[in-house]
């Protein structure tokens, strides 16, 4: 798509004043209208990205008995495998759909920090990441990924900040110990057609302050809603990652930058061949205790902030219980 924003992350590191100014206006009025565009000159290596999805794929492929192995501990659990069919994330805007058609892998931070387990939502906060045994290098792989992709989104943030006309770095300290999250996703081969509003991945807007994705450009994708109220394809960014924002930013910005909606389709039922698709998503997510609030830049005179004050791990929590069945831990 000619006309989706594309954004070279290397003409800001080491640009004048001026220079990052510019492309900070660039970048609001990309998110003051969709909040979606693609970034190349990310500077993470190649080899980095193949390697945690080649894991993903390997582990995607295993038989389900292996896969299940490694479930989420319980409904409601963040991390883990989830199987085909668990998730219904319209429900996060309250839409009653059928469950998506796709199987997901979570992982979080790397490490947890200590606590006494009495902490508010402790079962929550302090969940720990549940490792496959096959492939073997996957553990490697993905700790390797969640690291360079986390350096990443600091960056993005900065472009950020200066879109905003705000320091650079007025963001470093909500998201100096973020809570954040890689997800690969399975949208398998599609034999059966879907129920009757059922899609890969249900209409929603994420979460925390951003989103990095890496998908390929199997039929049935990633899809966005515009300013003119249609559902517009996002197209997969060759040697890019597709970048949009998510509610926490939106709530930061007192919507001055959209949350926007988007889903993921099935295949046109005459798709010829595989319409198996895979995506891996980074999901930056601002320290658990990072309060949002309305940035002074982001009000005229007189104008108040549309939302109260919320924390980060609490409002991650809620609109991620919000899409499963709650189980109790086991």
């Amino acid at each position: 798509m000619p006309d989706f924003p594309v954004v070279d992350l290397s003409s800001f590191v080491g640009a004048s004043p001026a220079e990052k100014q510019a492309l900070g206006r660039r970048v609001d009025e990309i998110c003051r209208q969709t909040g979606f565009l693609a970034i190349t000159g990310h500077g993470i290596p190649d080899e980095t990205i193949r390697r945690a999805w080649d894991a993903a794929r390997a582990f995607f492929d295993l038989p389900v008995e292996k896969k299940l192995s490694v479930k989420m501990r319980y409904e409601g659990y963040p991390y883990g495998y989830s199987p085909l069919q668990s998730e219904a994330l319209a429900k996060s805007k309250g839409e009653e759909t059928p469950p998506d058609i796709k199987e997901t892998f979570n992982i979080g931070p790397l490490t947890v920090p200590p606590h006494t387990g009495q902490e508010p939502y402790a079962e929550f906060r302090y969940a720990t990441n549940i490792w496959p045994k096959e492939p073997a290098d996957f553990e490697q792989a993905w700790s390797g990924y969640y690291r360079a992709l986390g350096g990443l989104a600091v960056k993005i943030m900065r472009v950020f900040a200066v879109a905003l006309n705000l320091p650079e770095n007025f963001f470093d300290s909500s998201i100096d110990d973020p809570i954040s999250a890689v997800r690969a996703l399975n949208y398998p081969h599609q034999k059966v057609a879907p129920k009757p509003g059922q899609l890969r991945a249900g209409a929603h807007s994420d979460y925390g302050s951003l989103t990095i994705l890496r998908a390929d450009s199997a039929a049935g994708g990633l899809e966005m809603f515009n300013p003119q109220k249609e559902w517009q394809p996002v197209p997969a960014v060759p040697n890019g990652f597709v970048v949009n924002i998510g509610d926490l930013m939106a709530r930061w910005t007192n919507d001055r930058w959209v949350s926007t909606l988007h889903r993921v389709v099935n295949p046109p039922p005459d798709a010829s061949g595989s319409t198996r698709r895979q995506s891996v998503a980074f999901f930056q997510q601002p320290n658990w205790d990072a309060e949002i609030t309305c940035i002074p830049t982001c009000l005229s005179p007189g104008e108040k902030p549309k939302y109260p004050l919320v924390r980060s791990g609490e409002y991650l929590m809620q609109k991620f219980h919000s899409t499963v069945k709650l189980g109790a831990p086991k």
